[in-house]
């Protein structure tokens, strides 16, 4: 969920040790925090199993992260700039905490959902500020050097914490004791290191007062076909990752008959690291290639998925699956490509807010109309409609693509 902002960077000093340190400190900070946020993921059967829940039970739980994330990012990820990188990303790193320390106390449906939300609104403050601290130091640590590393380190961070925090979770599950503790003791741990690293990092922005107001969101940015067009290949990419986030642990175990709780972390993982890797090899292609690598592997892979849920392939499956996040991965990538070209620099922010808010719509919106359909049908039936309703949502991207400007 890579977010690049032009950052209001205090002054440019001779390169410096500290900020290249802190660069590292950072990198590694995102990671953990965005790994954390995956962690419920391949733990939900676990949770089905004590207490019982529904499949639309556990979208709700997960649709609490998406929602907790829009409010952050609509009221505090764009704080960081006249308040301070650690002034907001230390808070944000606490929130994570009191969210663990929440799913440790209780497993009832009212506290998952309360400690997803509160995941959410961290999230939604690190995703921006982190992403904007890394291009700092970079600035700060190598003057007048290519982008390269910030977009390669803060892409690998984001997207492939992700994907890190459900496999780590699913192995600490499968493997060590108290499976709906241990993960979450050592990703507070993590966190906990993580704060004190970035007290110790240099602050890259110098702290001004300014009228508070809520981040604006708008589509009315240059070519507003093409807005809509990178807005609804986000929307289809975040679909794709909230669906392997929040239902596909439970097909697993389900419908392709393999509850290990590691394997499950790997279908997540092997999303999101897909998209991580994507993201970063692609970053040479031009728009319309990385457009076409985008919905071509987003169809492939979700018609691969749904062919093994009904061959009852967990290989065929898992291959639909990496597929799929590769397709999301670029998509998402040429989405940003787009709106960050396209908009007016002043007002690049507000188009990238508003990008992400349509993003988590897909997130959240997809996950919960599925885990509501399977009250009614078969889990192989609702996976097949999602994909028809995909392609059609592919289609019209691809359609507004070659109208666009």
């Amino acid at each position: 969920m890579s977010l690049v902002l032009d950052s209001p960077i205090a002054e440019r000093p001779a390169a410096s040790t500290h900020h290249g340190r802190g660069f590292w400190a950072v990198a590694g900070t995102f990671l953990i925090a965005m790994a954390y946020s995956t962690v419920p993921a391949p733990l939900f059967p676990l949770y089905v199993a004590r207490e019982g829940f529904s499949t639309f039970a556990i979208t709700v739980v997960f649709a609490a992260f998406a929602v907790g994330v829009v409010i952050s990012l609509v009221l505090a990820g764009h704080v960081s700039d006249w308040a301070g990188r650690k002034t907001i990303l230390i808070p944000a790193l606490s929130l994570e905490i009191v969210s663990a320390l929440l799913f440790l106390t209780s497993t009832s449906l009212p506290v998952l959902i309360v400690a997803r939300v509160i995941n959410g609104l961290g999230v939604g403050m690190i995703a921006a500020t982190a992403t904007a601290y890394l291009y700092d130091l970079h600035s700060r640590h190598r003057p007048g050097a290519s982008p390269r590393r910030f977009e390669i380190v803060s892409t690998a961070a984001n997207i492939g914490g992700l994907g890190v925090g459900a496999l780590v979770a699913g192995a600490l599950a499968q493997y060590a004791p108290s499976p709906l503790s241990t993960p979450y003791v050592v990703l507070a741990v993590l966190l906990a290191v993580s704060i004190a690293a970035v007290a110790l990092t240099p602050e890259t922005v110098v702290r001004k007062r300014v009228s508070y107001r809520p981040q604006r969101i708008s589509a009315d940015h240059g070519d507003r076909t093409g807005y809509f067009a990178a807005a609804a290949g986000a929307f289809s990419a975040f679909a794709v990752f909230g669906v392997f986030t929040s239902v596909s642990p439970g097909f697993v175990a389900g419908e392709l008959h393999h509850p290990s709780r590691l394997l499950a972390g790997l279908v997540v993982f092997l999303v999101f690291g897909g998209a991580a890797l994507a993201q970063t090899v692609t970053g040479g292609l031009s728009l319309s290639a990385r457009r076409a690598v985008g919905l071509g592997g987003q169809a492939i892979g979700v018609l691969l998925v749904v062919a093994g849920m009904y061959a009852t392939s967990f290989p065929l499956f898992l291959v639909g699956g990496a597929i799929a996040g590769i397709g999301a991965g670029v998509q998402f990538k040429a989405s940003i490509g787009v709106v960050s070209a396209m908009a007016a620099p002043e007002k690049r922010g507000e188009a990238l807010a508003t990008l992400f808010f349509i993003a988590y719509l897909g997130l959240s919106v997809p996950s919960l109309s599925i885990g509501l359909a399977t009250r009614y049908l078969a889990p192989t039936t609702v996976m097949a409609w999602f994909a028809g309703i995909l392609l059609v949502l592919l289609a019209g991207v691809a359609a507004l693509s070659r109208r666009a400007r």
